[in-house]
């Protein structure tokens, strides 16, 4: 009987698990949002005061409507001379630099022009012979690199865990590297969540 429970306790924990963790999250998320609406609303102003009871729902929209204008805003001149007077302002605080560099820089990496730099996901033999590590070719070398090695040498950014953002630059032969087909958007996804997030493969190719 303990191991009947044992087992299927264990079972019903790992699939409920995922489901919970994201029903939290959500609610999180709308009830901060909602704290933030009424934060901002004088009291006079809410819905109770008008119609007798709570609209839910509103902070939500609040907050979708805040990051649209954001968005058209950063489009615009001034929206950019606003965020680079933030970058400046963040850039003075000792502990918020190193956190806001941080995300910026990932976010950057997966949604920006940065991206475009990150060409394929690789697995190269790194650090020793037997043991491999994911990277991101990111083009060739050329110059002085290229003119002393006797093969092709290719660019390859091996990010660390968790933090993709920082990392090492090695200058491979092109005959090292293992082309994956795994997206740049999986790969961090792996590299973020320490190998736990891995996306399914199938060796078997649709007809």
């Amino acid at each position: 009987m303990r191991q009947f429970f044992k087992k299927y306790f264990s079972a019903g924990i790992i699939a409920l698990l995922p489901v919970a963790g994201t029903l939290w999250l959500l609610k999180f998320i709308v009830v901060s949002a909602e704290e933030i609406f009424r934060s901002f609303i004088p009291p006079q102003f809410l819905p109770e005061k008008h119609f007798g009871f709570d609209i839910p729902g509103l902070g939500i929209l609040f907050a979708i409507v805040v990051v649209l204008l954001v968005g058209l805003l950063t489009r615009l001149y001034i929206g950019r001379r606003l965020l680079t007077a933030g970058d400046r302002i963040f850039a003075k605080i000792p502990l918020g630099r190193g956190v806001y560099t941080a995300i910026k820089q990932f976010l950057g990496t997966i949604t920006g022009e940065e991206r475009k730099s990150f060409r394929q996901v690789v697995l190269v033999e790194y650090p020793s012979p037997g043991s491999h590590a994911l990277g991101f070719f990111t083009g060739y070398a050329s110059g002085e690199v290229q003119a002393k090695t006797q093969q092709r040498v290719a660019n390859v950014f091996i990010p660390t865990t968790p933090n993709p953002t920082s990392g090492f630059l090695l200058m491979l032969p092109e005959s090292k590297l293992m082309h994956l087909e795994m997206s740049v958007e999986d790969a961090f996804k792996f590299i973020v969540s320490g190998g736990v997030v891995v996306k399914e493969y199938s060796t078997k190719k649709e007809i």
